[in-house]
């Protein structure tokens, strides 16, 4: 038992929290070789996995005409957007993820922040730019509470695979679109994962040279976003990666997703703490 008002998390085991940039999953070799890493992942233990699909969204929006706004990797979501990135996500990009995963003999099932016991989500206060900008988001979600994503827990206790689209819906039932890095970082902030992987295009953390940083603590994580030097798309990896970081995830690492032979192996950029245990 735990005492009145403590927080309690259903425990799915050591694992691993991966989160896929959608330009991964583009084509139907790139999901074949992402659905093999994830069975080599879950080996080690119990595996949930998040996915974007920005480009995907980018290039309906661009077919139906609607323009497409961002603000430091977040995308501004208008009533047509939100269409797109629901039907995108939700639908095309979860599904064929889930296919290519079970094709591999992986319990997979698809779920997004909406469903129940996935993640609470309201509706995101107006945020403040690196540049120092306040910008309306719109329809965009935030990942609040502290409660534990049973549902999550329970389908990885019985030996499932949730592949989460980064969907949410608020308390009204009003659906939102939720920065893939953010719930990534929320929800392994909230299990006991032991591993945050953060999977890209990208090989980690660049510096002004180009080349992969190969650890970033948190002094230089907030340096990178203040200073401008992390690019739009980074600064909410890092954000997201922070959160993970506070909420006890030992080991967070953002690493290219191109080479899928060994996920835990590829180069990438640690994010550990200062010497003083931030």
């Amino acid at each position: 038992m735990t005492a009145a008002g403590a927080e309690t998390r259903l425990t799915p085991g050591p694992g691993v929290l991966l989160k896929l940039g959608g330009e991964l999953l583009e084509t139907a070799t790139g999901r074949q070789n992402i659905a093999r890493a994830m069975r080599r992942l879950q080996a080690s233990g119990p595996l949930v996995v998040v996915h974007g699909g920005g480009r995907e969204v980018d290039t309906e929006m661009a077919a139906k005409g609607i323009p497409k706004q961002a603000v430091d990797g977040l995308r501004v979501t208008d009533a047509p957007t939100l269409d797109v990135v629901v039907g995108v996500l939700a639908g095309r990009v979860n599904t064929r993820l889930v296919a290519a995963a079970r094709a591999e003999g992986l319990r997979a099932v698809g779920l997004t922040a909406a469903d129940a016991g996935v993640a609470s989500v309201r509706q995101a206060d107006p945020y403040r730019a690196a540049d120092g900008t306040l910008v309306d988001l719109g329809f965009v979600g935030q990942p609040t509470g502290t409660e534990p994503a049973q549902l999550v827990a329970q389908l990885c206790a019985a030996g499932f695979v949730p592949i989460i689209a980064s969907v949410g819906a608020d308390a009204n039932g009003q659906l939102l679109n939720v920065n893939a890095d953010t719930l990534a970082g929320h929800l392994a902030a909230r299990m006991t994962v032991t591993r945050l992987l953060i999977a890209g295009g990208t090989p980690g953390v660049l510096d002004e040279h180009g080349d992969t940083i190969a650890s970033v603590n948190e002094t230089l994580l907030e340096a990178l976003i203040a200073d401008g030097r992390a690019s739009a798309g980074m600064v909410a990896k890092l954000i997201a990666c922070r959160e993970a970081r506070r909420g006890g995830v030992a080991n967070v690492r953002i690493v290219s997703g191109k080479d899928t032979s060994d996920l835990d192996d590829s180069p990438g950029t640690t994010i550990g703490e200062d010497e003083r245990g931030v």
